[in-house]
């Protein structure tokens, strides 16, 4: 178990396991994090230049959400992370954008396959997933547009 992390372009998903460890799934490999989800997104960001508060008041400004808002991580390497539920709670977990490949509905939930195979079942209506995917390609669109303009 480690007690520091930085979210890097190989960070697929942080899912919270209590509300002072979380699991982190990177391509390779998952590593048991002693911080709760929101406090890894926040060091990310700050490590980054920035905090979560920075981050999601820029994505406020942007596209006009101010819930379950998708946060740019690190601009250059467009690595942007989306919650699966509103950051305050506990089972709030964090996805990258450019690891999903997609998502399908199943009975009562829905997964997430993810790039390199990985795949992810969440207890999230599939309506309610495609939003946020949805939201957070947005920002992506919106940074890049706004980088090339």
């Amino acid at each position: 178990m480690k007690n520091n992390y930085e979210i890097n372009k190989g960070t697929i998903a942080i899912i919270p396991i209590n509300s002072n460890q979380s699991k982190v799934i990177e391509e390779n490999d998952v590593i048991t994090i002693n911080k709760e989800s929101s406090k890894i997104i926040d060091d990310s960001c700050r490590f980054f230049g920035s905090s979560y508060t920075g981050r999601h008041e820029g994505t406020k400004s942007l596209l006009g959400i101010n819930y379950k808002s998708p946060i740019v991580i690190e601009e250059s390497q467009e690595i942007i992370f989306f919650p699966t539920a509103s950051p305050r709670m506990e089972d709030c977990h964090w996805i990258s954008l450019k690891h999903v490949d997609k998502i399908v509905k199943n009975k009562h939930s829905t997964i997430i396959l993810f790039k390199n195979g990985k795949e992810l079942d969440l207890n999230i209506s599939y309506g309610s997933l495609e939003n946020q995917l949805f939201r957070a390609t947005r920002l992506q669109c919106v940074l890049h547009d706004r980088k090339f303009a």
